[in-house]
């Protein structure tokens, strides 16, 4: 069953979870730490580390969120999916602003 999920993920999906745990791996060795306490600083195994480094993506978000926690980079994943950072969302936002405004008869 977890094959057949993982084989239904999207290329790009693949690819972003790759670039992912390979940029963990290096800011993990650009600091020079060991995955023995890596694994030990995050709560997780060294096994489960190496999936994050790999980008596996079976493993829980939680677990990329405490590794990049870790290594000093959580605030960059609160930022993912910020307003600034969502031009789509801000797009279809401004397509169901009203051209005009008007005050309504009530009020006049």
């Amino acid at each position: 069953m977890r094959s057949r999920s993982l084989n239904a993920l999207p290329i790009p999906v693949k690819r972003a979870l790759g670039k992912l745990g390979e940029d963990i791996r290096t800011a993990r060795v650009r600091r020079r730490i060991p995955t023995a306490i890596m694994a030990d600083r995050a709560f997780i195994s060294r096994a489960t580390l190496i999936k994050v480094e790999k980008g596996d993506p079976g493993v829980s978000m939680g677990t990329y969120a405490t590794v990049l926690f870790v290594l000093g980079l959580a605030d960059k994943l609160a930022e993912l999916a910020s307003l600034p950072n969502d031009p789509t969302g801000q797009f279809l936002e401004e397509e169901t602003l009203p051209q005009r405004v008007r005050l309504s008869r009530k009020k006049v």
